[in-house]
């Protein structure tokens, strides 16, 4: 049996679904150095994976199952790593990865987040 893996959405996919209101919430799993390098320009759950013992335990408080759940880091692959170990969580969320991360973002959809 395979493990769950999250939907793959690309950065103009995302910018339209956040022009359109769509309601989702971002999870930003890169760490606090990065943040300050290129902050996302939406709200985001900030879980840096160095920290998970810090909120870990709140994760269902923080998380709603209600809304899709929007993975992202710097290239795209340690949210999708993040993804996977939340669907294997069994707890109802609806998981997607930005392909590309950040770096996407930047390059596809806003030159101004800067790149490193």
């Amino acid at each position: 049996m395979t493990s769950p893996s999250p939907r793959s959405l690309n950065a103009k996919e995302l910018q339209q679904w956040l022009m359109s209101g769509r309601a989702i919430q971002i999870v930003d799993v890169r760490e606090h150095s990065e943040l300050e390098i290129a902050p996302f320009p939406e709200s985001v759950e900030h879980l840096p994976l160095s920290e998970s013992n810090l909120w870990l335990s709140d994760l269902p408080a923080r998380l709603t199952t209600a809304k899709p759940v929007v993975v992202i880091c710097h290239a795209g692959i340690r949210s999708r790593s993040f993804g996977c170990w939340l669907l294997e969580q069994g707890l109802g969320h609806e998981v997607w990865n930005l392909e590309g991360g950040i770096h996407s973002w930047s390059v596809d959809v806003d030159p101004t987040v800067p790149m490193y």
